[in-house]
């Protein structure tokens, strides 16, 4: 949908050393999930746009990655996809700071918004062993914050997840990943604060 020199630059900006979860690999697997739902979604070009550019710019310890990302995004694509499909792409990487669905959306906006969230959060419901994978490269971004340090703040934010209502926001979302995650939510937090007092055990 965007052309290849575009995909390029986007692929290179995934990459390097600080990278761990959030590498190319991240969009990619969106992509797939993409294809499964494009067809229930009303506009299919935004959301496959905030799909490659969601996490363009990240820096762990950043809190202005959304807000950097969206810009970037309206500098590459203004003039490539339609105004009004621009100004979407946006708002759906600006949600991603809070995975939120703002109140005064149009509900096709918004339907769209849920199933793109859903997508970003599909990796709390993926099998054991790719979770694992998932939170080791998120531990590998956080690589310089201590082991105690960060299985207390991980954990904090697992349960934060966990203790939502929902995890995910469309019908879609619930059916799929629902059950999955919470399962995998449950497991790490306890691992991780089984880890930390273990390290709490350690420290001299």
């Amino acid at each position: 949908m965007l052309d290849d020199a575009l995909i390029a630059r986007l692929r290179d900006l995934h990459s390097g050393p600080d990278r761990g979860y959030h590498a190319w690999s991240h969009p990619l697997a969106l992509l797939d999930l993409f294809e499964i739902v494009r067809d229930r979604l009303n506009d299919p070009l935004a959301v496959y746009c905030a799909i490659v550019l969601h996490d363009a710019i990240y820096e762990p310890r950043a809190r202005d990655n959304e807000a950097r990302s969206a810009a970037l995004a309206a500098r590459l694509l203004n003039g490539v996809v339609p105004p009004a499909t621009l100004a979407r792409t946006l708002r759906l990487i600006e949600a991603t700071a809070r995975h939120a669905i703002p109140a005064d959306l149009p509900p096709d906006e918004a339907a769209d918004m849920a199933m793109f969230l859903d997508m970003d959060l599909s990796i709390l419901a993926a099998s054991p062993e790719a979770f694992d994978t998932y939170e080791a490269g998120v531990r590998h971004e956080y690589r310089e914050v201590p082991e105690a340090a960060f299985r207390a703040g991980r954990a904090t934010i697992l349960e934060g997840f966990l203790a939502r209502e929902a995890l995910y926001m469309s019908p879609w979302g619930l059916d799929a990943f629902e059950r999955k995650a919470r399962t995998n939510l449950i497991r790490s937090i306890a691992a991780l604060r089984d880890g930390k007092r273990q390290a709490d055990a350690q420290t001299p």
